[in-house]
């Protein structure tokens, strides 16, 4: 039970699944697709908001910047989640700046293109909805990993999720290379503590290295459940 509070999304995502790119075919007008490489943003906070965007393949990343320049990471995005969906409550300027962590495809949805969409597909809309709840959800418990967790727990987390854990259907990939720098703004720590985890969960076995980056292994789970 605990590794459910710790992972909410997988939970709601297995169960909720659906096929997102079937329905986004079925649009003849105001959809787009592009590739993005490593860091590329795909909008930038204080840009118009006028579309919906889908991760085809790959990660995304949002942060936001305050008035001081101090930046934050408030989510990671896996591969089949919707971003930018402020734009369809009102909201006129994005919110945040979403980038590509790796090479990554999405879908762009202009927004008079997806209100369509949702209304002439309740389905979709229904599921759409859950989608969105159960991402939700996945950020509230970012939020509380931060607040109440180690720093090296929080890296432990952020390894296993980008690494699609608990996706049954999927095996542990290999993480794309990233920088250590890339990381500790992620958690939240300084690059010589995350350099000072990963070489002690490579010499736990619970990470290792090969040329196009890391792999992850499912007994990294024990680090988080760890009290």
């Amino acid at each position: 039970m605990r590794e459910a509070a710790l992972f909410p999304h997988e939970i709601t995502s297995a169960a909720h699944a659906f096929d997102a790119n079937r329905l986004l075919a079925k649009l003849s007008e105001g959809e787009s697709r592009r590739e993005y490489g490593a860091e590329e943003a795909v909008f930038s906070q204080g840009d118009t908001a006028n579309a919906v965007f889908f991760i085809q393949s790959g990660k995304i990343k949002l942060t936001v910047v305050s008035k001081s320049g101090k930046e934050a990471v408030i989510a990671i995005l896996l591969e089949g989640s919707f971003f930018g969906e402020g734009c369809l409550g009102g909201q006129p300027v994005r919110m945040a700046t979403a980038s590509a962590l790796q090479s990554s495809t999405i879908v762009r949805v202009e927004k008079p293109a997806m209100v369509d969409l949702l209304l002439r597909e309740p389905e979709f809309a229904e599921q759409f909805l859950t989608h969105m709840l159960s991402r939700n959800i996945r950020m509230e418990a970012d939020l509380v990993d931060h607040l109440f967790n180690s720093s090296e727990k929080r890296l432990a987390r952020l390894l296993l999720l980008m690494a699609n854990f608990g996706h049954e259907s999927k095996p542990i990939p290999v993480i794309a290379k990233m920088s250590q720098e890339t990381l500790a703004e992620m958690v939240g720590t300084t690059r010589s503590r995350v350099s000072f985890f990963l070489n002690r969960f490579r010499e736990l076995g619970f990470i290792d290295y090969n040329g196009g980056g890391m792999h992850v292994h499912s007994s990294l789970v024990s680090v988080v459940l760890h009290d």
